[in-house]
């Protein structure tokens, strides 16, 4: 009879344990980094980040993997609000955050201890604080935390923070891919012929009876909220757009003049609701739809 041989061992058996150790601690690198629970997170409302002269917070897509850039949206609070708001507001999750969107939500500064929290969204010669300098250390401070898709960028604000992103649009336009204002214009004084820093795609969504930022603007203290019109004329001959709209959209909520055949490949839309000041229903599934579909210069997508 043939001898028996002895039974096959488990590989790793076969393996001195040091040798065994050595592979172990060579492959741990290499597997791929778990993502922070969501209580570790950086930014978060008992924790937020801090920059010179200002705080801000981030809104987290719950299911991301720690590592994939992340689209964002970059949404500038109310006067009288704050951060905080931005984080718990249940349209931002919706919309944006349950879509795989990082919201990234600055703080406005107070112009004294006792006084609200806004945005000028100009230059003041007696405010502390440069809003463009703050927006650009939020940016690079987010960027340095986490890894941003640069080419899918949205920038939006409500009234003051609108303002806002009119204000970014026109001098920080060229990084970010698109802004979304609500019930805030560019106030005066404007650039004398076009935005320093475009051209950029802009969606404007404005209160047909809006008193608070009335379409052609109103002046408030020392300052004007500067008129609408006048904005998108500016926008226009920085896009090198046609002064009359491409078409029209007449929705049932929204009604909306359209600039498309820009020279510049950047679009341009107007659209006015019924109500007053107010961040209207549906505003975000629209700026989100048109920031997703719409084209980049070129036709290529953006």
């Amino acid at each position: 009879m043939f001898p028996t041989s002895p039974p096959l061992q488990p590989v790793f058996r076969s393996i001195p344990r040091v040798l065994l150790a050595l592979l172990l601690a060579i492959a741990a690198p290499l597997a791929a980094p778990r993502a922070a629970p969501a209580d570790q997170r950086p930014c978060q409302p008992d924790n937020p980040c801090t920059v010179a002269e200002g705080d801000y917070l981030l809104v987290f897509p719950e299911h991301w993997d720690g590592t994939t850039p992340l689209p964002s949206l970059l949404f500038f609070h109310g006067h009288n609000s704050s951060a905080l708001t931005t984080f718990r507001s249940a349209t931002l999750r919706r919309e944006f955050v349950d879509r795989g969107y990082l919201v990234i939500a600055p703080n406005g500064a107070r112009r004294a201890p006792d006084r609200p929290r806004g945005w000028p969204s100009m230059p003041l010669p007696d405010f502390t604080r440069d809003d463009l300098a703050f927006t650009d250390a939020v940016m690079a401070d987010v960027r340095r935390r986490v890894p941003l898709d640069e080419k899918r960028i949205l920038v939006s604000g409500f009234s003051s923070g609108g303002s806002m992103a009119w204000y970014l649009a026109c001098y920080r336009g060229s990084a970010y891919a698109a802004f979304a204002p609500v019930a805030g214009g560019l106030r005066n004084p404007h650039p004398p012929e076009s935005c320093p820093d475009g051209p950029v795609r802009l969606l404007h969504i404005h209160g047909f009876t809006d008193p608070t930022v009335p379409l052609e603007g109103r002046g408030i203290g020392r300052w004007h909220q500067g008129d609408v019109f006048i904005a998108l004329d500016l926008l226009r001959r920085t896009n090198a757009c046609r002064s009359q709209p491409d078409r029209f959209d007449m929705g049932t909520q929204y009604r909306c003049r359209i600039w498309e055949s820009c020279e510049s490949g950047r679009d341009i839309r107007l659209c006015l609701h019924d109500g007053g000041h107010m961040l209207p229903p549906g505003w975000a599934t629209m700026a989100r739809h048109w920031f997703e579909l719409a084209p980049a210069p070129g036709g290529d997508g953006q």
